[in-house]
């Protein structure tokens, strides 16, 4: 039994979507979280700066005695797993390839789109993970840049949300695909603003619930899972504050966040 907390980053706080996924399918494992919220967005930066940053996340989630990394944010997972896998001796879950698993198994057409930020999407991460699994299947990737703000708004069930939506989504309409996946962590929040533009017979693939399983899987493996029976510890740290980082955050989380400690993650 291993009682240290599970390290999770995201560029922003998007990421807790993924720390829900987590409470839920390993409720006993304590949790440390950290958004980098002074340096976001991630999607528009170049590589070696997002390799950069996630190496400066898991410096200083080490600080916190932590015995497995998740990285939640898309974007990092697309661009830096690779990079941060080479330099720390921890194990690294990304979000992507259990992504990318989900929809292979989900399809039945074998038309997978792919929505998410430019720079997810320009990097081609998930059709790479899909095409390693089968080279059968065809995907689309969309772009899907307003997401994040309306989200962030609490816009997520709104005509403004279901509008943009539709101009989106459109072409992967067209196209046919028959699975959709969610590949930014604010998207599950527009879950039901998705399904009714794609519609009922288009399954919405959300990585955060492969991720939890993969992380699951790896920590039973190594025999790292906490079976312990005290409540289990959630911390949240943050690079910058908002205002309204406990609304948006509680709202990701779907549970208070009463505190988050600041940390200057430029000292890592």
């Amino acid at each position: 039994m291993d009682q240290r907390p599970i390290g999770v980053f995201d560029s922003g706080l998007g990421g807790l979507t993924v720390v829900k996924e987590l409470m839920a399918q390993l409720p006993n494992e304590n949790i440390v979280y950290f958004g980098d919220t002074a340096r976001l967005p991630y999607g528009t930066r170049s590589r070696e700066t997002i390799i950069k940053y996630s190496m400066q996340c898991i410096r200083f989630l080490l600080t916190q005695n932590i015995k497995a990394v998740v990285i939640a944010c898309n974007t990092a997972s697309s661009m830096a797993l690779d990079a941060v896998k080479e330099v720390f001796d921890i194990p690294i879950i990304g979000v992507v390839e259990p992504g990318a698993a989900a929809a292979v198994k989900a399809t039945r057409n074998g038309k997978v789109g792919i929505i998410g930020t430019e720079a997810t999407v320009q990097s081609g991460s998930y059709s790479r993970a899909i095409a390693s699994i089968n080279a059968d299947i065809q995907t689309c990737s969309v772009a899907c840049s307003l997401f994040v703000p309306i989200v962030e708004e609490g816009w997520s069930d709104t005509s403004i949300a279901y509008l943009t939506a539709e101009i989106y989504l459109e072409p992967l309409k067209e196209w046919g695909a028959d699975t959709l996946i969610l590949g930014c962590t604010h998207y599950p929040l527009l879950m039901n603003t998705i399904s009714k533009v794609m519609g009922p017979d288009v399954t919405l693939v959300n990585p955060a619930v492969g991720t939890a399983h993969e992380v699951k899987r790896i920590l039973k493996q190594r025999d790292m899972l906490n079976n312990s029976y005290k409540e289990p510890q959630y911390c949240y740290y943050l690079s910058d504050f908002s205002q309204r980082f406990k609304q948006i955050g509680s709202r990701f989380l779907n549970r208070e966040i009463e505190y988050a400690g600041k940390v200057d993650i430029e000292n890592y």
